[in-house]
């Protein structure tokens, strides 16, 4: 299901060996081909209507069930993968299956990276800032997240409001990135101090992170949400893979 299939394709029509409708319908069936295993239906058509294969959620998926899914689309995909959420038991138990799978124990992801020699353009890169240390392993999901989908991304860490002068530091960055991705959790005041100081798109992430009235990220939610400063959207609580999908996108049409 990769370019290489349709470009075939698109071949033996403009070579007058498939008509017009056959051609319409082989590509409807690639682009919505999927594969059923019981307990889940594979998108294979996802990397061709979206430019990434489906990427696996691995919380309440058995270590068989991953690693089902994960290597069908190994074998049946040529993109980057990436099963998020994941934990080392899960790597472990399929990593045999396949040798090219790495585990980042910060970012709780399973991936495969085929695009190691791929020229990441540096002025589109994507920053990302967290509010506090304890906000690095979603910053690293979403860092992870956009890396693999081919961005060039850089990171600031630990320069939240409460010494906002280290932020300040990194104002050079701020102006430079094409697309900000900013986590935080506590009171989540880092986005609107943030999309204050630039005319980029900010990606707001919240995060669980903070004492008993931050209700697990909900208090940075409705904080973020609330931004005054113009141009800041938000995903969910601790969605660091969501930030990083949706900036590779922002970055693909800036």
């Amino acid at each position: 299901m990769t370019e290489k299939i349709l470009l075939e394709l698109l071949r033996k029509y403009k070579a007058g060996l498939v008509t017009e409708e056959e051609t319409l319908a082989e590509m409807k069936n690639i682009s919505l081909a999927t594969e059923s295993f019981g307990f889940a239906n594979v998108d294979h058509g996802r990397e061709i209507r979206q430019g990434f294969p489906e990427v696996v959620y691995s919380p309440g998926k058995s270590k068989e069930q991953l690693k089902i899914i994960f290597k069908n689309l190994y074998e049946r995909s040529a993109g980057n993968l990436i099963a998020s959420r994941a934990s080392r038991e899960q790597f472990e138990f399929l990593r045999d299956e396949i040798p090219a799978a790495v585990f980042d124990e910060t970012a709780r992801m399973i991936y495969v990276d085929r695009d190691k020699n791929l020229k990441r353009d540096e002025r589109k890169k994507i920053l990302i800032l967290t509010a506090g240390t304890s906000d690095i392993p979603v910053a690293e999901e979403a860092r992870l997240t956009a890396y693999l989908w081919g961005n060039a991304v850089s990171t600031c860490y630990d320069c939240g409001v409460a010494g906002i002068h280290r932020l300040f530091a990194h104002m050079n960055e701020i102006i430079s990135a094409n697309v900000i991705i900013v986590v935080a959790g506590m009171e989540g005041a880092l986005a609107s101090v943030v999309g204050g100081l630039t005319a980029r798109p900010v990606i707001a992430v919240p995060t669980s992170v903070g004492y008993g009235a931050s209700f697990n990220g909900l208090a940075a939610l409705l904080a973020m949400l609330n931004s005054c400063a113009a141009g800041v959207s938000v995903v969910n609580i601790d969605n660091g893979f969501g930030a990083g999908v949706l900036a590779s996108k922002i970055n693909r049409v800036r």
